[in-house]
């Protein structure tokens, strides 16, 4: 049997792509950041918290695949959200060495973000991980919860903290958003 060179079992983790991935930052008027709990098995874990992310579809524009992520995430529409900023630069991460294989089938090393800070004008009744995106999509968070932005890099799996950190840094002017 002979192995082909573009099947993703046979390239070196190096080789392999970075899948275009949107983060968001939505931001409440306290100025804190929504962050969900990955639904995992390990309630216990701390650092199983992060904020709404997701892949670009092809054609798809950034800023409409984080739109459609926060809705397929947390059931926050358009309507109720502001656009407040973008980071300038794609932000990038590799998945450590055990993931690489098992994640989206072994295509990416991990994945290059574009992150979007957006205002919540809604409500916190609208929020609803349990039937994400009015109930068609499969709920990605057992909990979720407000929190100032400077402290998610430490409850932040440790190989996407430098791309939080960044987040975080580039998104210190929105903490104030509402009293501008």
């Amino acid at each position: 049997m002979t192995e082909r060179a573009d099947d993703p079992a046979n390239r070196l983790v190096s080789d392999l792509p970075y899948r275009p991935c949107v983060g968001i930052a939505l931001f409440n008027v306290a100025g804190h950041v929504f962050l969900g709990r990955r639904r995992s098995k390990d309630k216990s874990s701390a650092d199983a918290w992060q904020m709404p992310q997701g892949g670009i579809d092809p054609g798809e524009a950034p800023a409409d695949a984080a739109l459609r992520e926060l809705f397929e995430e947390t059931n926050v529409s358009a309507r109720s959200v502001t656009h407040l900023g973008q980071t300038n630069d794609w932000l990038s991460y590799d998945l450590p060495p055990d993931l690489t294989k098992k994640a989206w089938k072994g295509r990416y090393r991990g994945q290059t973000q574009k992150w979007f800070a957006f205002g919540f004008t809604g409500e916190d009744r609208e929020i609803d991980i349990d039937r994400p995106g009015g109930g068609a999509h499969r709920p990605e968070f057992d909990a979720w919860r407000w929190a100032p932005l400077d402290d998610t890099p430490a409850l932040i799996v440790p190989f996407k903290r430098p791309v939080y950190e960044s987040v975080a840094s580039a998104f210190a002017p929105m903490t104030t958003w509402r009293s501008r």
